[in-house]
């Protein structure tokens, strides 16, 4: 016997299986919608609204699609139901329906909270950027923004599913984000086989969005190098990672150790540390390194010594010290500048006396020459009295 299904049961299933909603889910809003309709209409037959669910049922045929109205088991459906109805009925169900549609995307997504997930920019109002990440639109707020990246119209980013909240008026909303470091993370367990399967541990990620970041990876296997293995051969999987975050993020990638000083010192790479001592009590860590190390240590802006006091759980202050080739070079060189100064304090006294030599020979030249300018004098007197003797006579 083949069974045929009516033209109301195959129309059920259809909106049934594309909002992706129960059957039951859809007849429970008939009911209701049906039931708000006959309230309107027919207010004097409901009685006592206090316990009308209670006495006032509604049932929907699930073959035929016809409905009936029962007050107490007895059928008080009006005959026809009127135009009016039927259109609240219809308005209720479309809107139970999508209740009941965001309900399932809801529950769908509730389950990949901590996960990630690619989403469009579609639009933005004010400071939030709504997302479309499949069947529903997503919130991008403010604070989960990365300030050197634009959100525009069609965009396309891996998002972190943060959170699914409520707003003011009761509605459920999914919150992504761009600057969780559990977003480094996840990416880092989609592109390395071992963290997926467990062989490396992510222990640690913190980040400055857009900056920098700095990953803490562990293995207690032996033979693993967790280091290597997520930057993978010629850095292909780290760069995967940083392509993600819109190649704007630079990521130290560190082996976790129990040993503080150890860790904190690889924490501060890429800078050579000298030393480091550690204070349990306070929490703080005294960090010396050459002059010439000092700025890898501190970072731009101090990026990279505060991203390795928060990976490592210490406040760290970096202490510059000369290093010992420096040291030797300064001294080197002040030993060349006095050798310097003592060799020209010993030819200054030689000077000197070369000096007062040629003072000495050129007294006499001066001498002589004014009494040569003597000498002239009388000759010059002598000539002319004889020239006024001439003229005279």
């Amino acid at each position: 016997m083949v069974i045929v299904k009516s033209e109301f049961a195959l129309a059920l299933n259809q909106v049934a299986s594309e909002r992706g909603i129960s059957v039951e889910d859809v007849i429970s809003s008939m009911e209701a919608a049906i039931l708000a309709a006959f309230k309107k209409e027919h207010p004097d037959r409901v009685g006592d609204e206090t316990a009308e669910e209670e006495v006032i049922k509604v049932k929907v045929n699930l073959t035929t699609g016809e409905t009936h109205i029962l007050k107490e088991g007895k059928d008080i459906t009006p005959p026809g139901f009127g135009r009016i109805a039927a259109q609240t009925a219809r308005q209720v169900i479309i809107q139970k329906i999508r209740e009941a549609e965001k309900k399932t995307v809801i529950s769908h997504y509730k389950d990949q909270v901590g996960t990630t997930v690619r989403g469009r920019v579609i639009r933005q109002e004010g400071s939030v950027v709504y997302v479309d990440i499949g069947k529903t639109e997503a919130l991008l707020l403010r604070e989960d923004q990365m300030r050197n990246e634009s959100y525009s119209v069609n965009n396309r980013y891996l998002f972190f599913l943060k959170e699914i909240g409520v707003n003011k008026m009761g509605y459920s909303r999914i919150i992504v984000s761009r600057t969780a470091p559990e977003l480094i993370s996840e990416i880092f367990k989609r592109e390395v086989p071992e963290i997926a399967n467990g062989t490396v541990e992510v222990r640690k990620v913190v980040r400055e969005p857009g900056e920098r970041a700095k990953i803490a990876v562990y293995s207690s296997q032996s033979g693993v190098d967790p280091v290597g293995a997520c930057v993978g051969q010629k850095g292909v999987r780290v760069q995967t990672v940083t392509e993600e975050l819109s190649g704007l993020e630079k990521i130290d990638i560190i082996q976790w150790n129990e040993n503080p000083k150890i860790f904190i010192t690889s924490a501060l790479s890429p800078a050579k540390v000298t030393s480091v001592e550690l204070d349990e009590t306070t929490k703080k860590a005294r960090v010396t390194v050459d002059e010439s190390q000092a700025p890898l240590a501190i970072g731009k802006g101090g990026i990279n010594v505060n991203l390795a006091a928060r990976l490592a759980g210490y406040e760290i202050d970096i202490v510059q010290v000369q290093s010992a080739e420096d040291a030797a070079a300064e001294k080197k060189e002040k030993a060349t500048l006095t050798k310097e100064e003592s060799e020209k304090k010993s030819e200054t006294p030689k000077e000197s006396t070369d000096n007062e030599e040629k003072l000495k020979n050129a007294t006499p030249i001066k001498a002589s020459l004014k009494k040569e300018e003597k000498k002239e004098k009388p000759n010059n007197k002598k000539s002319e009295t004889k020239e006024e003797k001439v003229e005279k006579k």
